[in-house]
């Protein structure tokens, strides 16, 4: 797993068409990832220069262009089932609480089954999952925008700081201080 601006990594991506793969969260499978990553990370852990470094993410992107994928959020999802679905994701981003799925179903017309479904097919995660991930999401940013960590637990809706760091950590592999840091 590897974090990295994506502003700097997409202006590093050997042809405009390859950001795409910053626009989606992707699982790779290639067997020479594994060896690419590792010499990326020596790289940034020995200090590398900044010109060694950005050669080695170009000759990454060589390979994550060939690389067979899983995509588990496309931004292309069906556009109807996105529109249906736009209010539970709305609440679920929004909602301090963990909203109940039988009130999220209802409020589109579905059982809680068929929502857990079409809010997988549309976005690659169940509900719950994926309100955890766009919360980590806007921590990320608020975290880069140099907003402290106790706001932006607050803000989110975490219940305390430790939680926030618990649920922050396995989703970025790093905690929200590291990761501001």
């Amino acid at each position: 797993m590897i974090h990295m601006d994506q502003g700097w990594a997409a202006s590093l991506a050997p042809r405009r068409e390859a950001s795409h793969l910053l626009a989606e969260i992707n699982v790779f499978n290639h067997p020479d990832l594994h060896r690419r990553v590792n010499t990326l990370n020596t790289a940034i852990h020995k200090n590398e220069t900044s010109e060694k470094i950005e050669s080695q993410v170009k000759n990454l992107f060589k390979v994550l262009d060939v690389a067979s994928c899983t995509t588990l959020r496309s931004s292309e999802a069906d556009p109807e089932l996105r529109a249906l679905l736009a209010p539970v994701l709305i609440r679920l981003g929004d909602d301090e609480s963990n909203p109940a799925l039988d009130d999220l179903a209802e409020s589109v017309g579905m059982t809680k089954y068929q929502l857990v479904r079409a809010v997988r097919r549309a976005t690659g995660l169940p509900p719950l999952a994926w309100r955890q991930n766009a919360r980590i999401t806007q921590a990320r940013r608020k975290l880069r925008e140099g907003l402290p960590i106790t706001e932006t637990a607050h803000d989110l809706g975490f219940t305390d700081q430790s939680h926030f760091h618990r649920v922050f950590r396995a989703h970025v592999a790093a905690s929200p201080g590291t990761y501001q840091g």
